[in-house]
């Protein structure tokens, strides 16, 4: 792909000789294939999601949680032959889903081997659980090749986009790229209490952001209704790498709770809400390769 234009930062890059902004050149990299409980439940089920997890990222987020795959491009490089296999392993397991874990910078690889899987009966939902940082061109790459968009709205304001992950246009991009999700897969169907097509937006509720936070889910809720699903969460884990104040430090319960009280008084019912103990470390998996 010379002179990369995929996603809204067009890097130029020509990844047939080295990586973009999002840290990939022309070949798939994965740090962990493995059924993965902590989804929504709708996602997750009782026997798991299959995931992948895809090294690189073109947001790039500072407080990111997988900072080793989106900053550090940790990973093995993989031939589609092998993506294509890792899926159905994924199957064999008893995955509900293959859940695929920012994908966004590799579509151009993966479509044609998620079609070829499809076509070979692969028989399970496709997830893309994405930071919504997606030009409308990449999406329309994904047409018959996704059942289910696990989506982010990261920010509302364009101050705090900049902030934190130097991309002042996301709210923009973001709230495009959801529109056109919706209008892809449609309304939710759940069977068996799990989710086969639709759209979960995640709204991450982070220390010293309640507003834009708010702002989003009122946003989503005003625009999609019960369209969507919105996922509120509290699992944020302040990563030694951050250097912003605010994002020392842990998100309070109260706050948390503030937040989901909004979201309940503007009559959300097709929502998920976290627990308590949602923001401990041991809900961010291990990237040592795992069904590599």
């Amino acid at each position: 792909m010379p002179k990369c234009t995929l996603c809204p930062r067009e890097c130029g890059a020509d990844r047939e000789k080295e990586r973009g902004f999002c840290g990939a050149d022309n070949r798939i990299r994965i740090a962990r294939a493995a059924k993965h409980m902590w989804e929504e439940p709708v996602i997750s089920g009782k026997n798991g999601s299959g995931t992948i997890f895809f090294s690189g990222c073109s947001l790039a987020c500072e407080f990111c949680q997988n900072f080793v795959l989106s900053h550090e491009n940790q990973g093995i490089v993989i031939t589609p032959a092998r993506f294509y296999d890792i899926m159905f392993e994924l199957k064999a397991q008893g995955a509900v889903n293959i859940n695929l874990v920012t994908a966004d910078h590799y579509i151009p690889y993966i479509v044609p081997v998620l079609r070829h899987a499809r076509q070979d009966g692969l028989g399970i939902p496709v997830v893309f659980n994405t930071s919504s940082y997606l030009k409308l061109s990449a999406l329309k790459q994904l047409k018959d090749a996704v059942d289910i968009y696990l989506a982010d709205l990261k920010f509302s304001s364009p101050a705090a986009a900049m902030k934190y992950c130097s991309a002042p246009d996301y709210p923009q991009v973001a709230r495009a790229a959801i529109e056109q999700m919706v209008k892809k897969v449609g309304r939710p169907v759940i069977r068996g209490g799990i989710m086969q097509k639709g759209v979960i937006v995640r709204v991450l509720v982070m220390p010293g952001n309640l507003i834009d936070a708010k702002a989003s889910i009122k946003y989503l809720y005003d625009t999609y209704g019960d369209d969507i699903y919105i996922s509120v969460m509290g699992q944020y884990v302040p990563m030694p790498h951050v250097t912003h104040r605010e994002l020392k430090s842990a998100l309070s319960p109260s706050a948390y709770r503030s937040v989901v009280r909004y979201a309940q008084s503007l009559g959300i019912t097709n929502g998920f809400v976290q627990g308590s103990g949602a923001d401990d470390k041991i809900y961010i998996p291990e990237f040592n390769c795992e069904g590599v």
